[in-house]
């Protein structure tokens, strides 16, 4: 890798020429018998349901810190490393790990924009060569600084507060209240309605729009700069991906761990629908 940081979100173009720098960790959350028929050369597998918890009826926590530094040493993580993530969905999964890792303080990482939609619609090389890891030994502790996550708790001091906005990735549906995969239907009151693919563009091979269309479209629906956005689905993998967008635009954003499926099973937050 050049002494250059890489920049937040990273064209194929970008990474073609720094597959198998020993600074560098490409992880592939696609599906696994997606990365079986093809991945890109170097790309470790990381299976999405291992870097979170359930705790029915809520899911999309983060895990102990014991279970995470067990999976993430197992794909070799260190410290020094740069991590690119990808998957074959548009980059939710990926973004959840990416989110996982600001948690921790680990912030050298990256999204390959696209994904790998981009870099197989693009003729870039792809391989069946299954990857074996060196283990590592990371010691995964969340940062009592990281400032990433909300919760309940956090969000319900804050409804009202014109310093903060809430952004539901959800579909309008499940915004609405009119599908529900909690015990309560609807979105937290003030919230307002992003679906997390609003921010793709199906014409590049779902890489994220171009920035200056996407600050207009939220300003537009109230979300400024000036204020810090917690992002929310049914359980932080769809708005993981609206946080990172967030982030890469320079907001000032956090995600909801456990999102609906935490809040629409509680009985002391309110709702709307």
């Amino acid at each position: 890798m050049t002494a250059t940081p890489l920049p937040l979100l990273l064209e194929p173009e970008a990474l073609e020429p720094l597959l198998g720098s020993p600074d560098l960790l490409l992880v592939d959350l696609s599906r696994a018998e997606i990365h079986a028929q093809y991945h890109i050369p170097g790309a470790v597998p990381l299976e999405y349901g291992r870097i979170v918890r359930m705790a029915p009826p809520v899911g999309g926590l983060l895990p102990d810190e014991t279970q995470l530094s067990a999976v993430l040493s197992a794909i070799g993580l260190t410290p020094g490393h740069h991590v690119v993530a990808y998957d074959d969905e548009g980059g939710g999964k990926a973004c959840r790990l990416l989110w996982t890792l600001e948690a921790l303080g680990h912030t050298r990482y990256s999204l390959l924009n696209g994904g790998l939609h981009a870099w197989a619609n693009e003729g870039h090389e792809l391989t069946r060569e299954p990857v074996q890891p060196t283990p590592s030994h990371y010691d995964a502790r969340y940062a009592a600084d990281a400032g990433v996550s909300a919760d309940a708790t956090y969000i319900l001091k804050h409804l009202g507060d014109d310093s903060h906005a809430l952004l539901d990735a959800r579909s309008a549906l499940e915004y609405r209240g009119l599908q529900r995969y909690s015990a309560r239907g609807g979105h937290i009151p003030g919230a307002v309605h992003f679906e997390w693919t609003e921010a793709m563009d199906q014409g590049r091979n779902l890489r994220l729009r171009p920035a200056a269309d996407l600050r207009a479209q939220l300003e537009g629906l109230g979300i400024t700069p000036d204020k810090t956005v917690v992002a929310y689905c049914q359980t932080h993998h769809r708005s993981a991906h609206t946080w990172f967008m967030l982030k890469w635009l320079g907001y000032s954003a956090k995600g909801y761990e456990g999102s609906w499926s935490d809040w629409g099973n509680r009985d002391d937050t309110p709702v709307e629908n």
